[in-house]
């Protein structure tokens, strides 16, 4: 009879344990889950964000060039200024591509 009782009870407590196991992955995909969520919901401000500090240090960078040369935002020679340095901006980043891809 003692040998039954062991027998309910090591399945009782193989049933509990079993629950709890449930119960624990139940929680860490819940976190897991949320955890993706917000990943996704905060890439698109964090991509904007990082878009605003570049334009921002290339700003910088345009008026400490153009101004080395005089030249004051707000006037037309310093659009041009921009400009080319925006070009000179576009032509190294293809020598980088080109240097990555094995070309250089």
């Amino acid at each position: 009879m003692s040998e039954a009782r062991t027998k309910i009870r090591s399945s009782q407590h193989t049933a509990d344990d079993t629950e709890r196991l449930g119960i624990a992955a139940a929680l860490v995909l819940a976190v897991a889950a949320a955890l993706g969520i917000h990943t996704l919901v905060s890439v698109p401000t964090i991509r904007e964000a990082g878009r605003a500090e570049l334009a921002r240090v290339i700003a910088d960078e345009d008026r400490d060039v153009c101004g080395q040369f005089g030249l004051r935002p707000g006037t037309s020679a310093f659009v041009v200024c921009s400009r080319e340095l925006a070009n000179v901006r576009r032509k190294q980043s293809e020598r980088d591509q080109a240097a990555a891809a094995g070309f250089l």
